[in-house]
């Protein structure tokens, strides 16, 4: 919704179509890849991106796959949370899964998600693990991704910050020209989208300022609580014992470079743990931490291959 929008065009044989879901709070919208009568594999953006995420994706997968990606709460199209709520990122996701499942009455469902949502859907693989027939996690392995003295240290700050964000009123957040918007965003991922790819991303993460805002430009339209994502992590202990509970089939894609992780060592020693337990294909590609936006080519055949031996 960046003013400059013109009608999507899509690969022969591709369809598209947005959807809103409801939840007690507003609504939860998605952008639903396919076949509409067929059950669809739900993608999961990464943290503050949006559906946008999986738009050079799918359109590389074969045309029947059906695929529903949605904007988590506070982010793209979706409501925000009722002002006085908190984000707790790796926990809300698992509830809200939880809603779409029962909204949808699904008895099984397929989960792929980059980042953030790669670490959810490990974690309600790991929740309800006889409702899952397989994971696809890319660029991550668990929430488990720093090291607990990170969360303690920030606990004050970030409570600190969520009060101040709750006083941000309509006519203090700051607008930007378009071409201003896009740098902020490119310097924001720090190389890991590229600036066509962060204009992808911002055909929903963005929207012109309020008529009656008397301001001009642009705002992101992400709730700036999601900023504070602290107190969300979780200690490797506590993945490990998720990862045990873990038994659907889970293809797990980690980008070279990818996210400079602090902790590499979670990271294999989560994929290490589901393989005690369940079927874990582990593949490293080339690429940024968002490799299924910058270079879908990179992991589309690797993803179809998963999809049709299972």
């Amino acid at each position: 919704m960046n003013g400059r929008e013109t009608k999507e065009e899509l690969p022969a044989g591709v369809s598209v179509e947005e959807i809103v879901i409801p939840v007690p709070w507003g609504h939860v919208a998605g952008r639903w890849w396919g076949p509409r009568n067929k059950q669809p594999l739900i993608a999961i953006h990464g943290w503050q991106d949006n559906a946008g995420t999986w738009d050079n994706l799918i359109p590389q997968l074969p045309g029947n796959t059906s695929v529903l990606a949605i904007d988590l709460p506070g982010h793209g199209l979706s409501s925000h949370y009722p002002s006085g709520m908190l984000y707790y990122v790796f926990w809300d996701g698992i509830v809200l899964l939880r809603r779409i499942v029962r909204h949808f009455r699904w008895e099984k469902i397929s989960l792929i998600g980059h980042s953030l949502g790669g670490a959810l859907s490990f974690m309600y693989a790991a929740s309800y693990p006889d409702e899952v027939d397989r994971i696809i996690c890319i660029d991550i392995a668990s929430p488990a991704v720093r090291p607990p003295d990170n969360m303690v240290l920030a606990t004050g700050w970030s409570i600190n910050k969520v009060l101040d964000y709750e006083k941000l009123t309509e006519d203090k957040i700051p607008c930007y020209e378009y071409e201003e918007m896009i740098d902020i965003v490119v310097d924001a991922y720090k190389g890991s989208v590229s600036r066509e790819n962060c204009e992808v991303l911002m055909k929903r993460g963005m929207s012109p300022a309020p008529s009656n805002s008397k301001k001009q430009g642009f705002y992101f339209k992400r709730d700036p609580r999601l900023k504070v994502s602290g107190l969300a992590m979780m200690s490797i202990e506590t993945a490990l014992e998720y990862a045990s509970q873990i038994r659907c089939k889970v293809l797990n894609i980690r980008a070279i470079p990818g996210q400079n992780w602090e902790r590499l060592d979670y990271y294999t020693k989560i994929i290490d743990k589901l393989k005690e337990t369940t079927d874990v294909t582990y593949m490293e590609v080339e690429g940024t931490h968002h490799v299924q936006l910058n270079a879908p080519e990179n992991i589309s055949n690797i993803i179809e291959d998963f999809l049709e031996e299972y």
